[in-house]
């Protein structure tokens, strides 16, 4: 159906000037059912560089609780520093923001925000293109079921010196932590043995924004890898030589005449499973950017594994058809192959991931590893759900945000559908994740014939459409859409049954600590994650 409608994506053109009224747009704005995120700049203009040192105030009441712009701070009342971040993103109207806080000295204060785990660096974004508000989160939300990290972030709406601002995600910054990235930290006297061989994170990226000095692969001049954490500046030489060795040695292995080889091979190089999943989440999405742009990779010490991991994921609102360039939007077709679709970009995937799908065990492995993503959190139905239900979410404050900045029905870069409404958006992303996974469902390379399903509670999840849990993760409340006599139960990730305090839809799990827990509902699984 939505792929006749791409005729009309540029009726209207994509003109700021057109949309300059939103710069001065005066919104009433009393209360949210979401976090309410108050920043107050004392009379400075926030820019690109350097962050300016502001206050900012954080209204939360609990899940399931209203919050109203008169109420105190009670999640956060301190001090900030705040910049514009992002490249291309800069452009459009709605900024988003990166941002530290601080102690009155201006030094890193870390503070847990909105249930988060304690740090310091922080990102508000403000998803403008993507109508549908939820391309990031929902590709957070899966690869954090499937690997050990990624970023988590809670939805809120901001106000910068009284002025309503829209839908905002409060979200992690990607940075080595226990509570992130969990490797080794490296310090600037570990120059040697088994302490020079980790903690890096490092990412293929272009060279704009925030990004620092590069080395380019030595197999194709469009690829350029960057120090991520620590930043370049950060590191002594050896380690600078180091890791830049390390991925080279792994790239002369992967385009090696061995590279097959279990030990003259790639593999020794890498976590194998990690890939897998990276190239599963880049050809789901089909990002525009992917594998070029925004690809984190990390590297313990070799005493603690030591491999090359490939995540977490990072910036998709371009993903899931919503970019109109370089066949991104087309749901048949390889992300990996951008480089013969786009030949004259700057940027280019690397070639390893087209030279490891030529090994057998790597194209089984990525094969065995959809068929069981697509029985469990990428089935169909659990993916509809979770969009539905994080449209339930968002369906008061969306209007808001969409009342801040009128762009539904309008072209903005680079959308390949314009929806006329917030549901049509809904309905269209919906679409395209069926269509691209029946896709690769038909064409995925490898076969199943040596699969081994891990056992997971997911698998058992969502065959019917008419439940809903969310939010998901949450901080205390959950609802539950689900007939009236719904058998409901609460288990631990040990299986023990947890007692539950229910008013009418409304589970509280405020008691309980962060973590994992089971929900059954009417014999329907859902993973629920409290935080």
């Amino acid at each position: 159906m939505f792929s006749t409608l791409v005729t009309m994506k540029k009726l209207i053109p994509f003109l700021f000037s057109l949309l300059a009224f939103n710069l001065s747009y005066a919104q009433v704005f009393t209360d949210s059912n979401l976090p309410i995120v108050v920043i107050n700049t004392n009379s400075q203009t926030i820019v690109d560089d350097p962050k300016i040192n502001c206050d900012m105030g954080i209204i939360w009441n609990g899940a399931g609780n209203r919050n109203f712009m008169t109420d105190p701070f009670n999640n956060y009342d301190g001090i900030i520093g705040i910049e514009i971040r992002g490249s291309t993103s800069q452009q459009y109207p709605k900024k988003s923001y990166g941002l530290e806080t601080r102690d009155v000295l201006g030094n890193n204060n870390n503070v847990s925000l909105l249930g988060m785990p304690v740090e310091n660096d922080w990102i508000l974004y403000g998803a403008y293109p993507d109508k549908s508000l939820m391309r990031n989160e929902i590709t957070y939300s899966l690869f954090e079921q499937m690997q050990p990290y990624s970023p988590r972030y809670v939805y809120c709406e901001l106000v910068i010196n009284g002025q309503y601002m829209g839908v905002y995600t409060l979200m992690e910054r990607i940075k080595r932590d226990n509570d992130r990235v969990d490797i080794a930290k490296l310090d600037f006297d570990d120059n040697a043995g088994d302490s020079l061989t980790g903690g890096y994170i490092i990412k293929v990226d272009k060279l704009t924004g925030s990004s620092n000095t590069p080395w380019t692969s030595t197999y194709q001049p469009k690829v350029k890898f960057l120090y991520h954490d620590p930043e370049y500046d950060e590191l002594t030489q050896p380690q600078k030589d180091y890791i830049k060795d390390y991925v080279t040695a792994f790239e002369d292995a992967v385009y090696g005449p061995n590279f097959t080889d279990s030990v003259l091979g790639y593999r020794p190089f890498i976590n194998a499973g990690s890939f897998v999943d990276f190239m599963l989440m880049q050809e789901l999405g089909r990002t525009v950017d992917g594998y070029r742009s925004s690809s984190f990779m990390y590297k313990d010490k070799d005493s603690k594994g030591g491999k090359l991991s490939c995540g977490p994921m990072w910036d998709f609102n371009l993903s899931f058809g919503n970019a109109d360039y370089c066949a991104s939007y087309d749901t048949t077709g390889w992300q990996y192959n951008f480089a013969s679709v786009c030949p004259t970009f700057s940027t280019e995937p690397p070639n390893w991931w087209a030279r490891m799908l030529q090994d057998t065990s790597f194209a089984n492995q990525l094969q065995c590893h959809w068929q069981y993503l697509r029985s469990t959190i990428l089935k169909t139905s659990y993916i509809n759900n979770w969009i539905d239900s994080t449209a339930l979410y968002l369906n008061e404050s969306q209007q808001r945000n969409f009342q801040r900045w009128p762009i539904l029905g309008v072209y903005v870069n680079w959308n390949y559908f314009v929806g006329n409404s917030y549901q049509e958006e809904i309905d269209y992303l919906k679409w395209w994740f069926e269509s691209r996974s029946l896709y690769m469902d038909a064409t995925l390379p490898g076969n199943i014939n040596n699969c081994s399903f891990p056992t997971d509670v997911a698998e058992s999840s969502l065959e019917n459409d008419q439940i809903s849990v969310y939010p998901n993760p949450t901080q205390g409340i959950v609802f539950i859409t689900a007939p009236n006599d719904a058998a409901i139960k609460l288990y631990g990730i040990d299986g023990k049954d947890i007692p539950i305090v229910k008013s009418g839809n409304k589970i509280d799990i405020n008691h309980l600590t962060n973590g994992y827990y089971v929900l059954i509902v009417n014999q329907q699984a859902f993973k629920i994650i409290k935080q």
